[in-house]
């Protein structure tokens, strides 16, 4: 008998390629590690959903069975393309990219002044996606030019929301209903404009687990670093928690044994 999910995570993942410097390894994983994450995900029993299945789960419209989880990556690196795409098709697994709309074919220019080298690395272009479409890939809304949304006037945020649903829309052809905020920053002002702008659902940074009372503009997400080996993150995955560490293991099961305990 099939066990039915009662939560789902969802990860996150940015650029997938070398990396060069301690920044960038917290947000970029070399490919060999992701396969070796994907394909120990299949070994626990676990399984990809769409983005679909997974918000017909949420409404409680479509049952999911246990392991079930959403894969996501931000930004929209052309590395997913280069190295994620063909083992995601030899899965079998769907995933979702958050696109910048305004900066499709060119490079994440907001990293360079984050990124202490100041490099910064190429991003699909319409022909990388045309292409990944027919494949499981789906595509949804990382703003036009990724600001910080909180810092932005009223003006401007209607313009980075609603203009990058229309960008994507006109090269799609089909309704994006879905965001992802950029840095993970929002406030009810955010809130608010993200509803105006006629998304469904947003996608935060904030770690945990999703079930189905979750704030649809709150969509908890796990995020994956480039030095996650594959048992941090089954651990993560295990835990709903950004912390993949063996310490992370013993702090959970000492509080178990604490409460049974009464102390």
């Amino acid at each position: 008998m099939v066990t039915m999910a009662q939560r789902i995570p969802v990860l996150m993942y940015h650029r997938i390629g070398a990396t060069h410097n301690e920044w960038e390894s917290r947000y970029c994983i070399p490919p060999d590690q992701f396969v070796k994450h994907m394909y120990r995900l299949a070994a626990l029993g676990m399984r990809a959903c769409s983005l679909t299945d997974f918000f017909a789960w949420l409404e409680q419209e479509q049952a999911l069975p246990e392991g079930s989880f959403l894969l996501t990556f931000d930004d929209g690196f052309l590395g997913v393309y280069e190295h994620a795409a063909t083992v995601l098709q030899e899965l079998g697994w769907p995933a979702t990219i958050f696109l910048v709309s305004r900066m499709i074919g060119r490079e994440d220019e907001w990293c360079k002044t984050e990124n202490p080298s100041g490099a910064t690395y190429p991003l699909l272009t319409r022909e990388h996606i045309t292409a990944m479409r027919k494949t499981g890939f789906t595509f949804q809304s990382h703003t036009r030019l990724h600001p910080d949304l909180t810092t932005l006037s009223e003006d401007n945020l209607a313009e980075e929301l609603a203009g990058s649903r229309k960008d994507l829309e006109d090269m799609l052809g089909e309704q994006v209903r879905y965001l992802a905020y950029p840095y993970g920053h929002l406030n009810e002002h955010v809130l608010d404009a993200t509803r105006a702008a006629g998304y469904e659902a947003a996608f935060s940074t904030q770690p945990g687990f999703n079930r189905r009372g979750v704030d649809r503009y709150r969509v908890r997400r796990l995020d994956v670093f480039g030095t996650d080996t594959p048992t941090m993150l089954a651990r993560k995955i295990f835990f709903g928690s950004n912390d993949g560490s063996w310490q992370q293991t013993f702090r959970y099961y000492r509080g178990r044994v604490a409460d049974k305990l009464g102390f």
